[in-house]
């Protein structure tokens, strides 16, 4: 199958280029730098350079290179997981999903692709009891930073979900961890466990879905060609933040996570961390084992 994966060199791009060629699929990469290319190449991938954000030279590309299916992975998140950064990317990450996602699929549907496959999120959904499926809606009335990522979030969905002609798949992925991930030993969360710069803020009763990316790429693979719909992408056992943050940074060798309330959170780091540390919602996975064959590996931390 020939397949078009946009946003090809990112956290879960490398991975999934890798799981691609391996099941011997005919892979094109798109990317925005020649370094970028030069990844692809050694992934074995064809790789093709263009901005998302300029349509025409996407349009250009899709055309001449004819995918059948086109997966859309498109982020401008920062390296540095602190609450600074985030803030600062928000606006261009929203616009590249948005803009940058709408110009990919317009260029996938004048190529002639029949499939289209677009990243969403698994770990937003509003409070409610038990782990959360498919039906389920996402956490619009959170706090502000998290209402404006649903919002990007859904409307990402609808565009793909509602398009004429294209058979639409959305994956809600859990938190990435695993190689080139923030939580990861080495990554950007071990570094601030390291220096006790993650606290557990107020109950630590939020529950936090995971999916290793590995374990997400090949997911991804599955659904090219699963039926049209959208799937939670997340491991076996979501876990509330005050269990997986020290077992996580016993794992890495740091010390025990400091307690703050949610007050000193909110002042430190605003409402948002709050909301992350006490009203995540965890999320099923059975929808993605049953239709996918999804099997993901026990979060690492807590296996020890």
């Amino acid at each position: 199958m020939r397949v078009f994966v946009a946003g090809a060199t990112g956290v879960i791009g490398r991975p999934l280029i890798s799981a691609l060629v391996a099941a011997g699929h005919d892979v094109i990469g798109m990317t925005s730098s020649a370094r970028g290319l030069k990844t692809l190449e050694e992934y074995g991938a064809e790789g093709v350079v263009a901005n998302a954000l300029e349509g025409q030279a996407v349009t250009s590309a899709m055309q001449r290179l004819l995918p059948e299916v086109v997966i859309e992975e498109l982020t401008s998140l920062p390296k540095h997981y602190t609450h600074e950064e985030m803030r600062a990317a928000a606006d261009r990450d929203h616009k590249l999903r948005l803009e940058g996602g709408h110009n990919v699929q317009n260029a996938a549907k004048a190529a002639g692709a029949r499939r289209y496959l677009v990243q969403s999120t698994g770990f937003f959904y509003a409070p409610g009891l038990g782990l959360a499926t498919e039906t389920d809606p996402l956490a619009l009335s959170a706090s502000p930073a998290v209402s404006a990522n649903v919002q990007t979030y859904l409307e990402t969905e609808q565009r793909v979900l509602n398009a004429p002609d294209l058979e639409g798949v959305a994956l809600r992925y859990g938190f990435f961890y695993g190689p080139g991930t923030w939580f990861t030993a080495g990554g950007e969360v071990a570094n601030q466990v390291q220096e006790r710069k993650y606290p557990i803020a107020g109950s630590g009763q939020g529950v936090w879905s995971w999916a290793h990316v590995e374990d997400a790429a090949a997911a991804t693979v599955a659904s090219l060609k699963c039926a049209p719909g959208i799937y939670n992408i997340v491991d076996d056992n979501p876990s509330q933040l005050s269990v997986w943050l020290p077992a996580f940074a016993a794992a890495v060798g740091a010390p025990e996570p400091p307690c703050i309330s949610e007050e000193e959170a909110r002042q430190i780091a605003g409402p948002d961390s709050v909301y992350y540390a006490t009203q995540l919602r965890g999320a099923s996975n059975a929808k993605a084992k049953r239709e996918l064959g999804f099997a993901p590996r026990r979060l690492e931390w807590l296996a020890r």
